[in-house]
């Protein structure tokens, strides 16, 4: 999702009086009886080589392409 620069200065200098919460439910007792904790998976940095336009296709998606590399992988595997 892309945001422009403008939209985003707007959205961080909106108080938080003016945010709609109307559709997002309370936390109830259920959903703490029902919470768990989750760790953190591990990271491992690494060198991959990547074709040079592909790695700029997802620069291009965004600033945390690094992130969408891991996404893209992960989604991968679970499909497989």
């Amino acid at each position: 999702m892309n945001i422009s620069p403008e939209r985003l200065k707007q959205l961080q200098n909106l108080p938080d009086s003016e945010i709609d919460t109307s559709e997002i439910p309370e936390l109830d007792d259920t959903f703490w009886h029902n919470a768990r904790k989750v760790d953190a998976i591990a990271q491992e940095t690494i060198s991959l080589p990547l074709d040079r336009d592909v790695l700029n296709w997802l620069q291009q998606q965004t600033p945390q392409y690094e992130t969408l590399i891991n996404q893209v992988l992960r989604n991968y595997m679970n499909q497989h």
